[in-house]
């Protein structure tokens, strides 16, 4: 039985579509990461891809675990050593850690994380007001996701704000390469410049990577799409999974213009919609196709489900917060009684993670058992900051902030 047999038809001509660029228009709960799995394992079972040859780039190490796993399922019995499935930034390490020489970096440089950048500016601009560094540390990120160096921003301010932002950003350049480092944002915006340089580079990445997959297309950066454009050169040898109705992160830099520049950069890329939607009812359907329908479109599209009208919808306005959280809890309760359920079959949802101590407590009111998902990462406390300074500067002596940390 074919690998592809489980698909629809327009799962099935993304997974197959091999003639040059391809951008697959999926919409929410079409099945985008079915396509990318199953079209990994159609190139390495159908067409004969070397594993090494194919990177299938996500945005989470969550997602890229996933994918990972759906993938190996699929492949069963055939050997899948190599295959890259990774996010962007460590697609970006892994280039850099091989080629650290072309950045005039050695192997063993370190990777500062936002609080030793938050540092290092804020002994820049000799402030220890919070604001003002994120301001600055903010400007700087955007400034290097769009692939612009310290001298090209100030070539480019529009006021003295920005000139004096571009001057702390020529500094905080010229401290991280003097302590062989790199930060989050490098690890894309370098590897990128390199490729553009460096044409046996280049030639040498296009080569290894015979087919990239890119998953939340509408996401990705300035410096993000230029990576993708020269790891695949002139054979635009790609898979970009997107949808432009679901594009919420322009304010950390992501530019659903990419999408656009797509159709602009590559004037043969195939388009093929995904509009089957298999998570919802056909009411939730209607309800959001008549929100998006306000949004300005790049491409048509129209979700669908087979999977019922469902329940209506309800709106449910409470005085204030404390009330919202004792009315969600309270109708938790009453579904639980009447259904006879489990405590794992809830969730409940919130735009914050302030809101979060308000539904906890009204939790705890009613003894309900609950496991609170986000707050801070256990790598981000300060004991393990503490430990991870010392590793840091085993690896590389150059690594002020690590031995500052360690002192």
């Amino acid at each position: 039985m074919s690998l592809l047999a489980a698909l629809n038809p327009p799962q099935r001509e993304a997974a197959k579509y091999l003639d040059g660029p391809l951008l697959v228009l999926a919409g929410a709960g079409s099945g985008k990461t079915r396509v990318i799995t199953h079209k990994i394992a159609y190139l390495i079972g159908e067409c004969g891809y070397k594993p090494g040859s194919i990177a299938a780039i996500t945005f989470t190490n969550k997602a890229a675990r996933e994918m990972a796993e759906r993938a190996a399922k699929l492949t069963q019995g055939v050997n899948t050593k190599g295959l890259i499935v990774t996010t962007f930034h460590s697609m970006g390490l892994r280039m850099l850690r091989e080629d650290a020489k072309f950045a005039e970096l050695k192997p063993a440089f370190s990777i500062l994380d936002s609080a030793d950048a938050a540092g290092i500016v804020s002994e820049i601009i000799k402030t220890t007001d919070k604001q003002e560094i994120r301001r600055a540390v903010s400007r700087i990120s955007l400034w290097k996701n769009e692939l612009k160096s310290p001298a090209a921003a100030l070539a480019t301010a529009e006021d003295d704000n920005a000139r004096a932002y571009a001057k702390i950003y020529d500094r905080y350049d010229a401290t991280l390469r003097a302590y062989q480092a790199v930060d989050f944002d490098d690890l894309i915006r370098l590897p990128a410049e390199l490729l553009d340089t460096h044409a046996e580079l280049r030639e040498k990445w296009q080569n290894r990577l015979r087919h990239i997959l890119v998953d939340e297309y509408q996401d990705t950066n300035v410096a993000q799409y230029r990576l993708l454009q020269k790891l695949t050169g002139v054979r635009a040898a790609f898979t970009a999974v997107g949808d432009d109705d679901q594009a919420i992160y322009g304010w950390r830099g992501a530019s659903a213009d990419n999408l656009r520049q797509l159709n602009e950069d590559y004037p043969h890329l195939h388009v093929v919609k995904l509009e089957q939607n298999y998570r919802s009812s056909v009411r939730i359907l209607k309800a959001a196709n008549s929100l998006i329908a306000n949004n300005p479109k790049l491409f048509e599209k129209r979700l669908w489900s087979d999977l019922g009208l469902g329940d209506a919808i309800q709106v449910m306005p409470t005085k204030d917060d404390e009330h919202e959280a004792e009315s969600v809890v309270m109708r938790l309760l009453s579904h639980k009684f009447q259904h006879r359920t489990e405590w794992r079959d809830y969730a409940i949802l919130y735009r914050g993670n302030y809101q979060a101590r308000i539904f906890e407590q009204a939790l705890r009111n009613e003894k309900v058992p609950y496991q609170l998902s986000g707050g801070q990462s256990f790598f981000d406390r300060a004991e393990i900051k503490d430990v991870i300074a010392y590793l840091r500067l085993i690896a590389n002596s150059d690594d002020d902030p690590a031995f500052i940390r360690a002192v």
